[in-house]
């Protein structure tokens, strides 16, 4: 069995893959946000929606620019930005509590999108590369499992902080966007001082290969539409957990959220780790296929389900979802030269704008009856396992 990750690369690996988490955190608890914003600013859901549109929508402005930088300076400096621009985002959020501009937070939310791009954009690729080819997909599962991590402190931390005082739902906003934002530009000062080694052609292809152009592998051009609809599938699912909890039993918002927090997000942070193991084992692209299909599933069952088989359905999803962002990822760049990885790594984070769409046709579908919004992640999954089954049989 092939190491996951080679002595040589292991200290890179460890300080790239520690930025899973910060990310994870930040996608997270926009669905703490997104409940909280729709009762403090009396707000329909189709309007809060665009907490994720505008985060995910820096993601599509920011992707091409990131990847420019990450082209003429490298993968240091795509950490470095991502960074400073996620740190400025999120410490706006102290003035935005103040003025309480349902616009501000928007724009906030925007700058934050813009530097996670960046994170993205270098991280993802730069795991996948960093070691033997056929053991990408397993090592960007593992660098995504603290990735997982803050999927899970995400909604925990703002159901505790911000779905408390007297009616659940008037605690601190900037708070835990302050601590953050602290930390991270802390980090970006530490990594300005650290040098990270760049990756060559060899890594990616081999020396008796020479690599496929980027728009001559059709699993790349396929791979791109499975990770937008994987990541709407994805966003729609997390922002609306809330409101599909509370609208079908009689549990509150903050219990509600610890549960998307330690159920939802703790099989997730699970499903990433066993995922990585197993893959070990068993090819990524059957794994990914298997996983695609229980998520069809769970849909199914969610939509037309009640009670509680509906819901632990809903929280199961998030088992079988965990592997398909890195997998998808690493999947489509497999067998590309050094120059199209890094350009298509752009194109592939892209793609996450998926994440700005699916939340606002959720919102509308699901306005009197949420069940009927997650119809929307339904065909995402479908779409998913078709990427699946064509990389199987490829």
């Amino acid at each position: 069995m092939k190491r996951i990750v080679d002595k040589k690369y292991l200290v890179p690996f460890v300080l790239i893959a520690s930025l899973f988490f910060f990310w994870g955190f930040a996608h997270s608890i926009l669905d703490i946000l997104n409940k909280h914003f729709q009762e403090g600013f009396e707000i329909t859901k189709t309007k809060s929606a665009l907490i994720q549109c505008m985060l995910y929508g820096g993601y599509f402005i920011m992707a091409l620019p990131a990847g420019w930088i990450i082209r003429k300076w490298g993968y240091k400096a795509g950490v470095i930005v991502g960074l400073l621009l996620y740190g400025v985002g999120a410490l706006m959020f102290i003035p935005g509590e103040w003025m309480m501009s349902f616009e501000f937070f928007l724009l906030c939310l925007f700058i934050i999108g813009c530097g996670l791009t960046c994170l993205e954009t270098s991280a993802n690729p730069y795991v996948t590369v960093l070691g033997d080819k056929e053991t990408g997909p397993s090592r960007l599962n593992l660098a995504q499992s603290l990735n997982g991590l803050g999927w899970i402190v995400g909604p925990m931390v703002g159901s505790l902080v911000i779905f408390s005082g007297t009616d659940g739902n008037s605690g601190s906003v900037a708070l835990p966007y302050a601590v953050i934002g602290v930390v991270v530009l802390v980090i970006a000062a530490v990594f300005g001082r650290m040098k990270l080694p760049e990756i060559e052609v060899d890594s990616v292809a081999t020396k008796d290969e020479k690599g496929v152009g980027l728009w001559k592998s059709s699993i790349f051009v396929f791979g791109l539409v499975a990770l937008f609809f994987y990541v709407a599938a994805q966003t729609g699912v997390n922002s609306f957990f809330i409101n599909y909890v509370t609208e079908n039993t009689q549990l509150s918002n903050q219990t509600a959220g610890l549960l998307l927090s330690f159920g939802g997000m703790g099989l997730f942070l699970v499903g990433r780790l066993v995922g990585s193991w197993v893959m070990n084992y068993v090819k990524a692209e059957r794994v990914l296929l298997g996983c695609a299909l229980g998520s069809v599933v769970c849909m199914v069952v969610v939509i037309f389900g009640t009670g509680i088989p509906a819901l632990v359905a809903l929280v199961l999803n998030y088992l079988f979802e965990a592997i398909m962002f890195p997998t998808i990822f690493a999947i489509s760049l497999r067998g590309l030269d050094s120059e199209s990885t890094k350009k298509g790594s752009s194109y592939l984070i892209m793609t996450i704008v998926g994440g700005a769409i699916a939340p606002v046709l959720m919102g509308a579908l699901g306005e009197t009856n949420m069940a009927v919004g997650f119809y929307v992640p339904l065909v995402c999954y479908m779409v998913v396992a078709g990427f699946a089954l064509k990389t199987v049989r490829n």
